[in-house]
């Protein structure tokens, strides 16, 4: 008989499922409610980007703390800790766009007569 998955490990479970369902709905909401769905996933203080942040820096804790006694090796703590860096440094360019994004969820739906000129998204450099 198997062991049930401790209540951890089936939160981390639920909170992938959970954030899989909140993809397949973002790509079908209408743009105001996708923006502000954005918005609190980004928001720096309770947004999901900062609790992923906040999760992989306490793994890179529990790593280092492994790696110093020989259960795990170096290399693990020291990839978690550049994860942690990187989410943090992404949270960090990604923090100056949360007003447009909050200003865009706030904005009511309206079908323009003319659409907005899409802004390029990619610059090509001549040789």
């Amino acid at each position: 008989m198997s062991h049930p998955a401790p209540y951890p490990v089936r939160l981390a479970d639920e909170i992938a499922r959970q954030l899989g369902q909140l993809s397949d709905h973002l790509s079908q909401l209408p743009p105001p409610q996708a923006a502000q769905v954005i918005a609190r996933v980004l928001d720096p203080d309770n947004g999901v980007l900062g609790g992923v942040t906040h999760l992989v820096i306490t793994g890179s804790h529990f790593a280092k703390s492994e790696a110093e006694r020989g259960a795990l090796p170096a290399e693990v703590w020291l990839a978690l800790g550049r994860a942690a860096n990187e989410l943090h440094d992404i949270s960090l360019d990604l923090d100056e766009h949360q007003d447009l994004l909050q200003h865009l969820s706030t904005r009511p739906a309206t079908s323009a007569a003319k659409p907005p000129a899409p802004a390029p998204l990619v610059v090509r450099r001549r040789r």
